[in-house]
């Protein structure tokens, strides 16, 4: 680094804990509105900077990377994923990226059951029918959901996230099952009673609600593709905490126009912050902002590893959150 305190740029507006502590340590400049950065904002930012905090919302592509400065040694995002950063064009440059893993686990899998729970049962319909003044009463005939108890779930993408949720669904009675590149442990599979799918088609045909829990990669682009989307069944239900490019959107809302999916539970989007006008009609769709990690704790939690990682690589060691690739 060029000097005693090293230039720390942020890309968005921070918990203010993590903001104070951040200007305490180092030569930090803050996004104060906590307006996305422009293309040209970040160029600038990389530019000038040591070290730049960006979050999901900023694309670090290989295009930006190579107009950076010679001074920027560090891409310490402020979030678990890192789809956002090029990395190959990263490591090409010599600049070392980190994340913050571990710290949303547990929030993240506590959305998704949320969901899981919520869909079937019809929650937010009900919520609007009331709000909306329209509920006469108690009736044998309104809004039927399904049990949930005995049901099968399958989990695309059984790392982190994946495990949390199977350990909480199967206090609701549900089947585990899940597809990944590889099964996990057996300890763990004995412990969730999980079953194996090497094959994810026959699993999505199979189960009767799918939660996608697996990263952004190259390699699960459109995992659930059209093709795939039209191999579930009509009464399953769909749920993604992960990112929203996973599944093929403009072919989920055309499934669920046609009644061919029962249902969704989505927390993120495969063009956010826009989202399909008729997911946003549809009743049986449930929709969120993107909060599956929206906690006070996590986020300041993610503070803190964003700090110790730049602390640890100003000191000239290696951040202990170093990404070295992304797999699935």
């Amino acid at each position: 680094m060029t000097s005693t305190k090293p230039v720390v740029i942020v890309t968005r507006k921070l918990p203010e804990a993590t903001e104070a502590r951040m200007r305490e340590l180092f030569d930090t400049r803050l996004n104060e509105t906590d307006t996305p950065m422009s293309e040209s904002a970040l160029i600038a930012a990389m530019q000038s900077a040591d070290v730049l905090v960006p979050t999901i919302t900023d694309h670090i592509s290989a295009e930006l990377i190579a107009q950076a400065g010679d001074r920027l040694k560090l891409i310490a995002n402020y979030g678990n994923g890192v789809d956002n950063v090029d990395l190959p064009a990263a490591r090409q440059r010599g600049i070392t990226v980190t994340n913050t893993p571990g710290v949303l686990t547990e929030d993240t899998a506590d959305m998704t059951m949320a969901l899981v729970l919520a869909v079937p049962r019809r929650i937010s319909e009900g919520a609007r029918l009331l709000r909306a003044g329209d509920w006469t009463g108690w009736s044998p005939t309104l809004l039927p959901g399904r049990r949930i108890w005995g049901k099968q779930l399958g989990i695309v993408g059984m790392g982190r996230i994946g495990c949390a949720l199977a350990r909480r669904a199967r206090g609701f009675g549900l089947e585990i099952h899940y597809h990944n590149r590889r099964p996990v442990h057996p300890d763990i599979e004995d412990e969730l009673d999980a079953t194996y799918w090497e094959s994810l088609d026959q699993m999505l045909a199979r189960v009767d609600i799918i939660s996608i829990n697996c990263p952004r990669t190259p390699a699960t682009y459109h995992l659930l593709s059209r093709r795939r989307l039209e191999l579930i069944s009509p009464h399953a239900y769909l749920v993604n905490t992960s990112r929203g490019e996973v599944i093929d959107e403009r072919a989920l809302a055309d499934l669920i126009e046609a009644g061919k999916i029962a249902g969704a539970g989505l927390d993120v989007f495969e063009h956010e912050p826009a989202v399909d006008p008729r997911l946003l009609a549809s009743d049986n769709v449930l929709l969120l902002p993107h909060l599956g990690s929206a906690t006070v704790e996590g986020r300041h939690e993610m503070g803190e590893k964003v700090i110790v990682n730049i602390r640890t690589f100003v000191d000239g060691h290696t951040p202990p959150d170093r990404v070295l690739e992304m797999m699935f």
